[in-house]
């Protein structure tokens, strides 16, 4: 047993959070699972905060912890297949499945080569005769 209980303990690092998984046992014996996040705060202090759950609840938290996960889950499908749809439909709306946007680096130069750039987006240009009118396909 560690110094202040401690049977078992494990760690997982996130961007800017810890958390410690801990399991312990207090002076009467009992065993539990101190969860422990642990915030970096401008980098000078830590925000600590911490749950304590008994061997006995165990069970019912893991329970609860499922239920929530499968939500998360249940949800994020949704949101897929919703964004889908929309996807599809303005697609279906708009007609640009096989359109594509292009962007320019900011080279500073001009060329005429048919394609007219405003700001950052390209805008292809029909080709112009030398007097300025658009040309057009015979049959």
């Amino acid at each position: 047993m560690g110094a202040r209980g401690e049977l078992y303990t494990t760690e997982v690092f996130l961007d800017n959070r810890s958390y410690f998984f801990n399991v312990k046992e207090n002076r009467t014996g009992d065993i539990f699972l101190q969860i422990v996040e642990s915030k970096n705060r401008d980098g000078a202090d830590f925000d600590r905060h911490q749950i304590a759950v008994f061997a006995e609840n165990m069970q019912k938290f893991l329970q609860g912890m499922d239920d929530a996960l499968s939500f998360i889950d249940k949800e994020r499908r949704a949101r897929i297949k919703l964004d889908r749809e929309k996807k599809i439909a303005k697609e279906a709306k708009y007609g640009f499945k096989d359109k594509k946007v292009y962007y320019v680096k900011e080279s500073g130069e001009k060329r005429d080569d048919g394609i007219k750039r405003t700001g950052r987006v390209i805008h292809i240009v029909s080709k112009r005769s030398e007097n300025g009118e658009t040309s057009e396909k015979q049959n």
